[in-house]
């Protein structure tokens, strides 16, 4: 029998479980969520395999050892663990089996990211923008004049925020018209209506919705947020009529105008009612009213639960390390369920006042989710009020839903079950 010397056999010991993977999970271990799905972002973009691990340990990716890989988790702060093969073995085999609610999802590339905002500045900020930034998610910021010469193509995720595609500025006009901020804004959006050949604002909206809706019936990924949910959906179905007031376009609204919708044209929402009362700062009965009397203590919202073999979209949707989420309010705060179409899935609900906070549809080729609210670390984000540092929320389970979309389009696509 040969004696091997002590140094030896620890070597071989050393060598034979030798770290081959880098885990990072997301569950209540990680330091810092939202800049982990930075480091996946990261890894795709250098060229490097990842697995999303769909309902283990919240949501954990799973990628091969480098040494760049660990550095940058160091750098930013995120918690990982470096394991061996036997370990990613037994972690595999652990979500294959048929009786746990798990499965795995190769991510393939990284998203080309386009976010839909304006030029300059107003006094309100962005979640989206504002976490791809904190994860250093890189994207382009493309407004009406991109859309409109065809750009959306080169991209495979689009963000919209708090925009008014119904060409009324938002309603802001009873309590904001006399400021700076607005008029310079109104006069930018006319000028720009002007140069692409359009008569109103209105009328260039609508294309632009038109557009984007094209844009996700060819494939793409749509993600809106706020304002960005029920405004495109109404545009859409209000093409060709006029449903904006005199101080906005210049002359009267159809009375007429709500008989005439065509909620064939929308992706999420029907059979709404339109507010045509340019004083109040909302566009429809789709958005639960600014009076809701639900308490900031008792706002929260709950994820579903999906199975992820079956249900894989879903499932990477609602990734999360807490599925009961704080509600945060916004312009579109949530949406009556009432007013869904049929075809819509919801993956976040308020049940005890029957509201959808969280929802995810199809159109054509492409997918759209719309997440009611502002921003999911203030709960009553006012115009003017400060932006929001992540710093102070690394571990946000709002946020998180937004980086899950970002993220999603990189999934390479199982086929449902049926």
């Amino acid at each position: 029998m040969i004696k091997w010397p002590a140094f030896f056999l620890l070597l071989i010991l050393s060598f034979g479980s030798r770290a081959a993977f880098i885990i990072i999970p997301m569950d209540e271990d990680q330091k810092n969520h939202l800049k982990a799905y930075g480091i996946a972002f990261w890894t795709l973009k250098n060229g490097l395999e990842a697995d999303w691990l769909l309902n283990y340990r919240g949501g954990s990716f799973l990628i091969k050892y480098a040494e760049p890989l660990e550095k940058e988790c160091k750098i930013r702060g995120v918690s990982y663990e470096v394991i061996a093969d036997a370990k990613v073995t037994s972690i595999l085999n652990e979500i294959s089996d048929p009786s746990v609610n798990m499965d795995m999802v190769k991510l393939e590339k990284a998203p080309k990211i386009a976010v839909y905002s304006p030029k300059n500045k107003l006094p309100w900020d962005d979640a989206v923008t504002m976490v791809l930034t904190y994860a250093e998610i890189p994207y382009d910021v493309i407004y009406d004049e991109e859309v409109l010469k065809g750009d959306l193509p080169k991209y495979d995720w689009l963000h919209m925020h708090h925009e008014d595609f119904t060409g009324q500025y938002g309603r802001f006009w009873a309590h904001y018209r006399a400021h700076s901020w607005y008029i310079e804004d109104v006069k930018r959006q006319e000028a720009m209506a002007k140069k692409l050949g359009y008569n109103k604002v209105s009328q260039m909206k609508l294309a632009v919705a038109k557009s984007i809706k094209n844009f996700c019936a060819g494939g793409g990924f749509l993600f809106a947020m706020c304002s960005g949910t029920d405004s495109f959906d109404i545009a859409l179905a209000a093409e060709g009529l006029d449903i904006c007031e005199s101080m906005f376009d210049g002359d009267g609204a159809d009375p007429n105008a709500q008989s005439k919708l065509n909620f064939t044209n929308t992706f999420a929402f029907q059979n709404f009612n339109l507010d045509l009362n340019p004083t109040n700062y909302e566009f429809s009965n789709i958005d639960v009213p600014p009076n809701r009397i639900t308490d900031q203590s008792q706002d929260f919202f709950t994820l579903f639960n999906f199975s992820a073999k079956w249900d894989i979209v879903p499932t990477m949707l609602t990734q999360n390390h807490d599925k009961v989420v704080k509600g945060f309010m916004g312009q579109t705060t949530a949406f009556r369920k009432s007013y869904l179409k049929p075809d819509i899935l919801v993956m976040g609900e308020t049940k005890t006042a029957n509201e959808a906070r969280y929802i995810h549809g199809q159109v054509g080729k492409g997918q759209f989710t719309f997440y009611g609210g502002h921003d999911p670390e203030d709960y009553q984000h006012q115009v003017g009020d400060p932006q929001t540092d992540l710093n102070l929320h690394p571990n946000s389970p709002g946020y998180r839903l937004i980086l899950n979309n970002v993220l999603f389009p990189a999934a390479k696509k199982k086929k449902q079950k049926t």
